[in-house]
């Protein structure tokens, strides 16, 4: 018997005959055989990525949350540095951002002296609206007839301009702490009674039917159902709750105090040293931007509680 060796261009032969190869396609007969005789195979374009850009493309991955916002405000300051510089800008008005960074170190005692009486009227501010918030999101939550009769009400103060409001609390009040603690909870507790209505009430309704067949009242499914819902919500409101407190004690500070960042960059502003007033507002900046971190501490620890 007469034996010949089929070799890769009889094969090609052979594929050039059938109707797959005439209409532009390799039989999938043909493709094994070739496969079979050792014919290198072309490379994935994903095998084609050299392993060490690969983890840094990776590593850059992890780090790009933080690296493109660093970088944008860089590449702004040094827009800024550079009009400044090519225009000849009068720092009367329009400071260098190195003449900023100047003033906050030679006056770094004097703006560190009154971080507390900021940051620690904000803080307290935004702890009791947190808790006021809450409270009041619960119990409307818990009784249809208080939402009807009170949620309405917080809209319509929602609309009016808060500031406006801090007048009238410096003659509730008077002119000390209270008045600027009071006017902070007032302008950072709206965000927090809205999400977190909102959160309670948008509970998924198949949880909700699944605890009344097992016989769950109400107090069990708002603290093991509708509560860890609405924690998404409570914790978006809270990081715009505490900048808004921020915003009421410094206007607070405007007004009536004696002491903190606000009396800092309203005296500034008065004896017309802008590189003073723009280091108090970095300051402020820096401050809310820890507070802000605790914040988002505080969800990633919830979220890791929760396993998620």
């Amino acid at each position: 018997m007469n034996t010949h060796a089929i070799t890769v261009s009889d094969l090609d032969t052979l594929a050039a005959d059938t109707p797959a190869a005439r209409s532009g396609e390799d039989s999938p007969g043909v493709r094994s055989a070739v496969a079979d005789t050792g014919a290198p195979a072309t490379n994935s374009p994903a095998d084609a990525i050299p392993p060490a850009f690969s983890g840094f493309a990776g590593r850059f991955q992890q780090i790009r949350p933080f690296v493109l916002p660093a970088a944008f405000g860089l590449a702004v300051l040094a827009l800024w540095e550079f009009i400044v510089w090519v225009t000849n800008y009068p720092p009367s008005i329009l400071p260098a951002p190195t003449a900023i960074l100047v003033s906050l170190v030679e006056n770094r005692i004097l703006l560190l002296e009154n971080v507390p009486a900021t940051a620690g009227v904000a803080l307290g501010g935004f702890a009791i609206a947190l808790i006021a918030g809450i409270a009041i999101s619960v119990a409307m939550t818990w009784s249809l007839s208080l939402k009807e009769a009170f949620y309405p009400n917080i809209i319509a103060f929602q609309i009016v301009p808060k500031v406006a409001w801090a007048p009238m609390f410096v003659l509730w009040l008077g002119i000390d702490m209270e008045s600027r603690l009071g006017f902070a909870t007032f302008i950072s507790i709206f965000p927090i009674i809205i999400s977190m209505t909102a959160g309670l009430s948008n509970t998924d309704p198949s949880m909700l039917k699944l605890c009344r067949a097992l016989t769950a009242n109400k107090w069990q499914m708002l603290v093991y159902v509708r509560f860890p819902y609405s924690l998404p919500y409570l914790f978006s409101a809270m990081k715009i709750s505490i900048t808004l407190a921020m915003i009421g004690v410094i206007v607070g500070e405007f007004i009536t105090s004696q002491q903190g960042l606000g009396y800092v960059i309203l005296i500034s502003a008065g004896r017309s040293d802008i590189d003073l007033m723009l280091a108090a507002v970095l300051m402020l900046c820096f401050i809310g931007l820890i507070f802000y971190g605790l914040v988002e501490l505080g969800t990633w620890l919830v979220k890791r509680w929760f396993g998620q």
